[in-house]
């Protein structure tokens, strides 16, 4: 805490947040065209991007066994979305291909690796039974796939409602998202128009497994592919794709000519950039991860009604649906606007979201556990019985979402807070793109080195927790 920036702005935050509450408690739905538009695009980008990256996925999931395979999808989803738009732009363009790339690349990964091991926890006594000679497509197709279909669609479906989010927060980097209507609202401070997003974006998080069915999956599609057909781009010209792989990316120095210089070069990129943006980014994602760990053991007793009562159970249930159907991106934004660029917008975003993740999961647990007949209630409860028994889950929880909390907190500093993304979009800003592929490969070698060590922890604590059982 010493060392993070916590500092607020020059004006009084609190009569700026009073001025939104007071915007936000009355939607203005005169621009519902424009803002219905760009839900339309919203939702376009998540089930295209998501369509993509599963099938991309999936047809890494067999093999993810392979180092190659294994390495290829590690590096994919290592680099955030918006990381990934960032790059695409420069390439392609502020274009729907952008914008569905940019979801798809890190879903493969995630999908490759989610998949894999689905198929490794199925029965394996079908896949036995064909004969020797079967070729390992068939013996995938109708051996394999069969027993976790229902696994996959229920992930697939969860998948796109994480979509949503992500490509709601595309819209900050110039899409025609959800993001890029609440940034252009809250510029001219429209807060009640900016309301009216929100509204409908809750909405349409909370409505997902209503409207978005397996069997109507491809109907979504075809929508989507023929709302994205009718965006307009401006070309970026010919061989822009050849240029930046063979131009732009090239280090400075080999550029020149000048091959002695580059680990010079290198080294004062790791002095002014990396290293200063890495260690905002644990500062401010470390005390991220206490403030969401506080929040999800508060948050796990909101929806319980032996603790809050019928109607304290209600709201709680709300106020959680609430905050983690924002993304961290975009909560931000919003407490920036009162808070100003510091690490303290970023922290409280992060710990609100993640924290009503993970409150919510241990909710359903606690709700659905059996109680003994002369059980209290109220704090009591919470405290004595539903603490105790679920803070192994918990842990293991709060030591997946720290991964999680340590990549969103990279891509903070394209709001102007000093994490690894502040220094990559100054990098993109400058057209020099040899920088940002470093600033890009320090973010993914950190994203995999904080998920090998998640993963490590998670078993031992699971260990730990068997031998105490």
């Amino acid at each position: 805490l010493p060392l993070a920036d916590l500092t607020l702005a020059g004006h009084d935050p609190w009569d700026t947040l009073g001025r939104m509450a007071l915007g936000f408690l009355r939607p203005d739905f005169t621009g519902i065209e424009a803002i219905g538009r760009a839900l339309a695009l919203t939702v376009a980008f998540a089930v295209a991007g998501v369509a993509l990256g599963g099938l991309a996925g999936l047809v890494m999931a067999p093999f993810y066994h392979r180092r190659a395979v294994r390495t290829l999808a590690i590096a994919l989803r290592s680099v955030h979305e918006l990381f990934w738009a960032l790059i695409l732009i420069q390439v392609l363009g502020i274009s729907p291909a952008a914008g569905v790339l940019a979801l798809a690349l890190p879903y493969a990964g995630i999908f490759a690796k989610v998949l894999s091991e689905m198929l490794d926890e199925a029965d394996p006594r079908p896949a036995r039974v064909l004969g020797p000679g079967t070729d390992a497509l068939s013996r995938f197709v109708w051996a394999r796939a069969p027993l976790v279909a229902r696994d996959m669609a229920g992930y697939a479906l969860y998948r796109v409602e994480c979509g949503l989010r992500s490509s709601a927060v595309l819209g900050f980097v110039g899409l025609p998202t959800l993001g890029f209507q609440l940034d252009t609202v809250f510029r001219q401070g429209d807060y009640g128009a900016a309301s009216a997003i929100m509204v409908l974006y809750v909405a349409l998080i909370a409505s997902v497994r209503v409207w978005m069915r397996p069997r109507l999956a491809p109907l979504w599609l075809a929508a989507a592919l023929v709302v994205l057909a009718q965006v307009a781009h401006p070309p970026m010209g010919e061989g822009a794709l050849l240029r930046f792989l063979t131009e732009d990316i090239v280090p400075a120095p080999i550029r020149q000519g000048d091959w002695a210089g580059l680990v010079p070069w290198l080294g004062m990129l790791m002095r002014t950039m990396v290293l200063p943006g890495l260690a905002n980014t644990i500062l401010a994602g470390q005390i991220a991860l206490v403030v969401a760990g506080l929040v999800a053991l508060a948050g796990m007793a909101l929806p319980a009604p032996r603790v809050t009562g019928r109607v304290g159970a209600l709201v709680g249930h709300l106020v959680l649906v609430v905050l983690r159907s924002f993304p961290e991106y975009m909560l931000a934004y919003l407490l920036m606007q009162a808070f100003g660029p510091s690490m303290l917008p970023a922290i409280l975003a992060l710990g609100l979201h993640n924290g009503a993740i993970i409150g919510h999961l241990l909710a359903r647990q606690a709700v659905g556990r059996p109680l003994r007949p002369d059980a209290p209630r109220g704090a009591t409860l919470w405290a004595w019985e539903y603490l105790p028994s679920l803070f192994g889950p918990f842990l293991a929880l709060l030591l997946y979402r720290w991964e999680i909390i340590l990549r969103e907190t990279a891509i903070m500093g394209v709001l102007g807070i000093a994490t690894l993304g502040f220094y990559l979009d100054d990098a993109i800003g400058e057209l020099r793109m040899d920088r940002a592929m470093v600033i890009l490969v320090a973010t993914g070698l950190m994203s995999g080195t904080v998920e090998a060590l998640s993963r490590r922890l998670r078993a031992r604590t699971a260990t730990a927790s068997v031998r105490m059982g």
